[in-house]
Formats: C-alpha cells, sequence, structure tokens
C-alpha cells in the first residue's frame, strides 16, 4: 500500500487509496443493490458474453482462471458501458476424472467435496469483482443441470446417432477407463502420466461423423481466432481420394508368372477384394505390398498356416498397445501374411502384410504401400527388404533415379513415370485421370474421407450423468423417458473404479436392477456415466434458462440470447469442446429444438501466463494464488496487471516487480480524483490527449488489445498529472469510466467521489471529439539519398508539395540539396526521403 501524501507542518494528511476497504465496500453496494442482475426477459439489445466455466478443483482458483475470466470481464463491462444489456454468467464444470482423482487421493467423497470447492471459487470470483449474476449459475454435477443432459443424450439417441458397439479404445490402467484419443500423449494419459493400453469394449458413441462437412464449410464464416479454426480442419482432417480394390486371386487367377512372383509361396486362393484408402491414387504403379491393420477383418481368413504362429502372435502383442502410440511410433514392425494381391495398375502380384502403424479406424483399415513416395511404408520397406519403386520424379530426376535417404513425396509437383500410359503426367492430371481409368474397370471410385471418427462418450467412472438406457432381455435397448429424468446418481460409498472395465455403479445392486420402462419386467441399468465433455457441449444453452425446472432451454429467451456473441477461452479446448459444442447444436438445430447451427458467433483464444520466464508448476514452487497478491495489492491492481503483461491473445511473463507499476497507476488515479477541481476550464492540450486515450482505449478493448489501451491510460495520467498539476474534474472522469472495466472497484469509488450517481458502467462509454483528438502536428522524418538531414513539424494532412516546403525552408536540411531532386520519396505522416 502506498504511503500517504506528504503534507506541510499543520496539515492534516491526504487520504491515500486503500484499496481493501474500497473493494469490501462495491462488493457489498453490488450485491445490496443488484448490479450485476440481469433483465434478461426485458433486457434491451441483448450481449451474450461467455466464458469458459472451471472445474471446481480442490486447490482453488489458479491465476490462469483470473487471467482468462479478466479478460472476458472486461468484455462484458465494455459492452455494458456501451448500451448493450450484457449477460455474463458462470458456472462449474464439477463432473469428471479431475474431481473423482482428487476425491479419491483426499478420502473425501465428491458428493461431499464439489460443493464445497465450488463455495471456495465463488468466494474468489466475487472477490475479483467479475460481473456475474449467480442466479443463473450451472453445476453440471447436480440433478437439476444433468436431468438435461441426460435428456440431450435421448435427442441423440432418438435421431439415430448414439449408438453403442464393441471397438478398440484407449484405457488407462490407472483411471480405470475409456479415454479419448485427443486424451492420451505420447501413449500416456495426460492426466496420470500412465501408459495407455488399447482395450476392446462394449462402448457409447455419438455418429459426429456424420456432420464432419457441414462442422468444417462452417468454419469459413465463423468469427474465430485462426488459430483455433485451423485445429478444427487439421482434426476434421478431410481427404480428397479413391478406394481401390486389390483383388486377391482365385485358383482359376494365377499365371506363369504369378507363381514364379511368389515363388512357390502358399496363396490364399479367396477372390475378395483388399479396398484401400489413398489421396496419391497417381502413385498406384510404385504400390508394391499392402499392409492391414492387426484388427482387420480379413487378417484371418488371408493367413497361410505357415504363417498364422507370427501373425497370432503379433496380434496379440499389438493389442497391448494404445491407439495414439501407433499413430506417432518410430519404429515399424510387422509380419507377412503369406498372401498376395493383385495391383489393379500393374496386374502384379504383392504380398499383404499387417502392421501397427495402420488403424482400423482410419480410411479402410488397409493401405497400399508406396514405399518411394511415403516415409513410414519408406523405413517399413526398408527394414523387411520390400521393393522400392520410383512413379513420380521432380526436377533434375528420372525414372532411374534410385530413391535414397527416404521418401521423395513430391505431393506439391513432379511428374509421373514408370507408369505406362501416364509417364509424363503431373502429379494432379495423373491423379484425375488414373481414378477415371480405373473406375472404367470397376476398380475404383473416387471418395471423400474425413480424419474425424466418431465421439465415444462412455466412461467407467463414477463421477458423472448416468447414460439413461435400460438392458431388458424382452425389450432390448430400452431409454429412460424423459419424464422419468433425471437417472439420479446413487451414492456409492467405495466408488474407487476397477480394472474390469466395469462401472462402480454395478456394484449397487438396488440402482443397477430396476424395471423395464416399456414392460415393466426386472432389467439392468446402463451403468456407464457419460464423457464430461457433453456436460459443457450444451451448458451454454441452459444457462438463460438456470432458473427453469420444466424445459432445459427456454424457446423465447433462448431466442433472444442465443447464439453466444462473444466467447473466450483456452486454444487447449480448440478441438475437444469446441467442436462437440458446435456438433450438438447442429443436432438440437436439426430436430428443430433450436434455429441456429453454430452456437459462439464469435470466439478468441487467450494466450497463457508464465511466472519469471518459466511454466507454472506446483514441483517448480512458482504457482501464483490469487489470494495472497489481492490481499497485498487488491483486486484491481491485480486485474489491471494481468492484463497489462502482454497481449491478451499471447500471454505474459508474470514478474512480482511489474504489479508495483500498475498500482501507482492507481494511486495516482486515486489522487487525480481526490485532488481534482472545477474552478476554470480544462487545459486544451490535456483535453487533446484525453481525447486521443478515449479514442485509443475504445479502438483496442474490442480487439483485446488491453495492454495497449492500459499503456494510453498510464500515458494519459503522466500528462494529467505533469508538474503534480491540480486536474479539472472534466479531465479526469472519462478517465474513470475508462478504467471502469480493468479497475471496477475504484472506478465506482470515483465516479461516486465525483458526484455521480449510479453504476459507473450505466454512465456509458466518453464520447471523444475526433477534431480534438487530431494531433495539431506531426514530425516527419527529412532524408537526403536516404540518410536523415533532420525532421520538420507539418499538420497531419500535409500532401509532399507542403513537406518538401518544409524541408526546403530548413537550412540544415536545405545545405544538402543541390539543384532538382531526381526522386522523392514520401510516407505521408512519417517521412520524406530526396534523392539528389
Amino acid at each position: 500500500m502506498s504511503n500517504p501524501s506528504p503534507t506541510s507542518a499543520g496539515q492534516e494528511p491526504k487520504d491515500a487509496y486503500d484499496p481493501t476497504s474500497v473493494e469490501q465496500k462495491w462488493q457489498q453496494r453490488w450485491q445490496e443493490r443488484g448490479t450485476h442482475a440481469v433483465d434478461l426477459a426485458g433486457g434491451a439489445r441483448p450481449f451474450y458474453q461467455l466464458m469458459m466455466f472451471p472445474y471446481p478443483s480442490a486447490e482453488g482458483l489458479h491465476v490462469g482462471n483470473l487471467f482468462a475470466f479478466t479478460g472476458t470481464d472486461i468484455q462484458g463491462r465494455f459492452h455494458r458501458q456501451m448500451g448493450h444489456t450484457v449477460f455474463q454468467p458462470l458456472g462449474f464444470d464439477a463432473f469428471g476424472i479431475h474431481s473423482e482423482n482428487y476425491a479419491l487421493k483426499m478420502g473425501v467423497h465428491p458428493m461431499t467435496m464439489t460443493p464445497r470447492n465450488v463455495g471456495n471459487f465463488r468466494r474468489q470470483l466475487d472477490r475479483a469483482a467479475l460481473m456475474v449474476d449467480w442466479r443463473y449459475a450451472v453445476d453440471t454435477s447436480q440433478p437439476d443441470y444433468y436431468r438435461w443432459t441426460q435428456w440431450v443424450f435421448l435427442q441423440l439417441l432418438e435421431r439415430g446417432l448414439a449408438y453403442k458397439k464393441k471397438a478398440a479404445v484407449n484405457w488407462c490402467p490407472t483411471d480405470k477407463t475409456v479415454l479419448a484419443n485427443e486424451q492420451v500423449e505420447n501413449g500416456l494419459c495426460e492426466r496420470c502420466g500412465t501408459p495407455v493400453e488399447q482395450r476392446f469394449l462394449e462402448q457409447w458413441f455419438f455418429r459426429i461423423s456424420e456432420y464432419a462437412e457441414r462442422l468444417l464449410q462452417n468454419l469459413d464464416w465463423l468469427d474465430w481466432s485462426d488459430t483455433t479454426k485451423t485445429a478444427q480442419r487439421n482434426w476434421i482432417g478431410r481427404s480428397q481420394g479413391a478406394q481401390i480394390d486389390f483383388l486377391v486371386p482365385s485358383s482359376g487367377d494365377l499365371s506363369p508368372e504369378d507363381d514364379a512372383a511368389v515363388a512357390g509361396d502358399p496363396i490364399v486362393m479367396a477372390g475378395t477384394p483388399i479396398t484401400v484408402f489413398t489421396t496419391r491414387v497417381d502413385t498406384i504403379f510404385g504400390a508394391t505390398y499392402l499392409v492391414l491393420a492387426p484388427e482387420h477383418p480379413l487378417v484371418d481368413a488371408l493367413t497361410t498356416p505357415a504363417q498364422q504362429r507370427d501373425v497370432d502372435a503379433y496380434r496379440a502383442a499389438t493389442a497391448r498397445q494404445d491407439v495414439v502410440t501407433r499413430k506417432v511410433d518410430k519404429e515399424k514392425t510387422g509380419v507377412f501374411t503369406g498372401s498376395y494381391a493383385r495391383n489393379p495398375a500393374t496386374g502384379e502380384l504383392i504380398p499383404v502384410w499387417i502392421a501397427d502403424y495402420v488403424l482400423m479406424e482410419y480410411g479402410t483399415g488397409a493401405i497400399m504401400a508406396v514405399p518411394a513416395h511415403d516415409e513410414r511404408d519408406f523405413e517399413f520397406a526398408t527394414k523387411f527388404a520390400l521393393p522400392i519403386v520410383r512413379v513420380v520424379a521432380a526436377e533434375g530426376e528420372d525414372a532411374d533415379t534410385p530413391v535414397e535417404g527416404g521418401a521423395h513425396t513430391h505431393d506439391a509437383g513432379g511428374r509421373i513415370v514408370n507408369s505406362a500410359q501416364f509417364d509424363g503426367m503431373s502429379v494432379p492430371q495423373a491423379k484425375e485421370a488414373i481414378v477415371a481409368w480405373l473406375a472404367e474397370g470397376e476398380q475404383a471410385r473416387a471418395v471423400t474421407n474425413y480424419r474425424l471418427h466418431d465421439w465415444c462418450i462412455s466412461r467407467q467412472r463414477y463421477w458423472g450423468p448416468p447414460i439413461p438406457v435400460v438392458y431388458c432381455d424382452a425389450c432390448g435397448t430400452v431409454p429412460v423417458p424423459v419424464d422419468k429424468l433425471p437417472v439420479e446418481l446413487p451414492f456409492l460409498e467405495d466408488f474407487k473404479p476397477d480394472d474390469s472395465g466395469i462401472s462402480p455403479l454395478a456394484r449397487d445392486a438396488s440402482w443397477y436392477h430396476t424395471p423395464c420402462p416399456r414392460c415393466g419386467a426386472q432389467s439392468r441399468r446402463e451403468t456407464d456415466v457419460s464423457d464430461t465433455f457433453l456436460d459443457s457441449a450444451w451448458y451454454f444453452l441452459r444457462y438463460p434458462s438456470a432458473d427453469r425446472d420444466d424445459v432445459p432451454f427456454d424457446p423465447a429467451l433462448t431466442k433472444k440470447w442465443l447464439p453466444v456473441n462473444s466467447y473466450i477461452g483456452g486454444n487447449e479446448h480448440a478441438v475437444l469442446h469446441l467442436l462437440y459444442s458446435r456438433f450438438i447444436t447442429m443436432v438440437l438445430k436439426d430436430m428443430g429444438h433450436i434455429d441456429f447451427e453454430e452456437p459462439f458467433t464469435k470466439f478468441r483464444a487467450h494466450g497463457l501466463i508464465i511466472r519469471e520466464g518459466a511454466k507454472m508448476s506446483k514441483s517448480k514452487g512458482n504457482v501464483i494464488n490469487p489470494d495472497e497478491y489481492i490481499d497485498q495489492w487488491g483486486a484491481d491492481s491485480f486485474r489491471t496487471y494481468l492484463m497489462f503483461l502482454g497481449p491478451y491473445e499471447e500471454g505474459g511473463d508474470f514478474r512480482d516487480a511489474g504489479i508495483s507499476g500498475v498500482r501507482r497507476f492507481l494511486d495516482r488515479l486515486y489522487a487525480s480524483a481526490r485532488d481534482m477541481t472545477t474552478d476554470g476550464a480544462p487545459d486544451a492540450a490535456v483535453l487533446r490527449k484525453l481525447h486521443q486515450t478515449i479514442r485509443k482505449v475504445g479502438d483496442d478493448v474490442p480487439r483485446l488489445s488491453y495492454n495497449t489501451a492500459i499503456a494510453a491510460m498510464m500515458e494519459y495520467v503522466n500528462v494529467l498529472r505533469k508538474g503534480e498539476r491540480t486536474p479539472h474534474r472534466d479531465e479526469v472522469m472519462p478517465l474513470v469510466q475508462l478504467v471502469a472495466s480493468f479497475a471496477p472497484h475504484l472506478a465506482e469509488e470515483l465516479w461516486e467521489r465525483g458526484g455521480n450517481t449510479g453504476s459507473v458502467l450505466d454512465a456509458g462509454w466518453p464520447a471523444f471529439d475526433a477534431a480534438l483528438a487530431a494531433e495539431e502536428s506531426i514530425t516527419l522524418a527529412v532524408q537526403v539519398n536516404g540518410k536523415t538531414r533532420g525532421t520538420v513539424q507539418l499538420a497531419p494532412q500535409a500532401t509532399q508539395q507542403d513537406a518538401l516546403a518544409a524541408a526546403m525552408a530548413e537550412p540544415s536540411i536545405a545545405k544538402f540539396v543541390t539543384g532538382e531532386p531526381r526522386k522523392i520519396i514520401f510516407v505521408p505522416g512519417r517521412l520524406l526521403n530526396l534523392v539528389v
């Protein structure tokens, strides 16, 4: 806290800024007056400002949360000052493994721990001055919320978009549950670091793949951060290519040349096709072998007796791997099935292998291997001594140039070689021509594929919404009727998961056994709970109707407030949360529940905070506890400093020494309001700077350029108090309005001290006079032959002729100019260069 201002003898000291008393006063006032309460039904010019709701961890709010929330809160407050009715809700993403694992660690039941954590978060969020109307808070772990999460599941089931199947999944042996591919990093569980296994389990899936093209196309017009849209495009992974059939020959389809090719090895003569998907049809003449995923359904039929033992051993080994590691593992392994298939382009028989670098869930689960032009295939072929044939040549290469040192992809250029009638074509020409040629023989067809695969939503844990399905021996799979929701999560004393792959809910016999909703016979509940990402895939729809218990979302309020006008959050959710939210919104729109298909009109990803140049972690002991800093500096100083660290969309480096500069700025603002006068008139130069600052801050805040907006206000305070002058009231009050989004407690206090009534947020945004904000003059650099020889003062709108005249009128510049300039380079407002 700053010291009181020095005074002369016998003079009372001036009061100093005391953030503790100011902030306590205004938090109580806001609560008493309902300052943050929103009139959802009658509010004019609705603006829905959304922040990503947090996991209510036991550790409480961390500085990353506060950085994200403060940036969002500034947008909400700014738009309120601009005359909007701003709805800025907040809630808690309280279900999921994060909370459950911590409860297990601490020996506290999550039904006990979660409300306690939520209470602590609310205390911290109120202290940080977030403009939140808590009447519309949501908590995903409460039955009044997850009742409607279960309703969302039933909508997808009704639409045919929810289904159950046995599939290869990632299994974390520590967390005892299935993980999405996105939750596995380098073969390890992202949460606990345990090596992940692959299991085959019955799981519930959502058919998000059916929406792949729509999810991709809409990215073209969404006002989102480019990095986020790029991440989604890459994850959806649209690829144009062809499906090609490689026939396994039947007994009557072998020539003497075929017998020589297989060197007398046994061959399965099934007469069946192995279908592959490829985006590089142009390289088919270089396909020298096929590779199937170990799980491919044709492996059993294609495996010869001589290879059976090796194939069985290899499949058993790969079954223990996780899906993600198989995608990125550099070590190539595989085994020959003993069978061959015919390359439809060359007519030659090529061997069929299985290898773990091919995944059943991608494409068709089989690839044509072109080792000359694919790095993975090259490594595999080199290891197993398989043929490598060049079929694309770049500049300086020809058909006989050996392929050495790695695959030559040439996907953006080159010409076709060693490919019969297609030799000499470019890669794009060959793609089109070869597909057409193979299609004539009904051996290929052009298709579009996507990397995006269906969303596995089953989790074999306790702390989540039970999936609302009952299994009846007579009726089969039966959805729980909507009027019987929620299927409440029972209190389970022993909720620790085990390695069986069966949810702990199966242990509660009284809950597990239930009458069939259709026939009344004794039946069994689904014991899996749904992925926590389903909770967050629709929460934005619930907020305006959080006080309703009869509908998931009120039609009129939803139409008025949705879609979300501005959403700010972390880019770590670019794929999972944001993609799933878009999918669920599209489904609900298709079913007629809502009239829009994109949930977030505008999305911006915020940056990350580091500490003294290093990433924050408990092991490094550099984690920032917001409570400690607010105790010492006040919430307003802490908020403003977080926004001053660097560009909001990039983040910044938190250094303890930096916050004192922000605090000095607020001290000087406080002192300016305390000392201001109404005598006389404002200073013209100060007013000019004020109007320039209003323009600058008004431009920067909507762009999330908070650090430059704060810098502009600091610069204005320096002008305002230059020489410790006494400022005029009309020079101070507009600055109080500008700072209100950043330091809301102090702004309210100074607004009241200035003789104003009501909240500063409702006073509007100060207007600026464009003419007054214009610079009276600009400084123009003058160069002669590229070397700076001086500067001249000009009007901002000065022309080249004006600049030349001013330069020649300066003796220090004119002496370097002899005769008429041969060339004049004029950059308005910045530079005049005379070439002589």
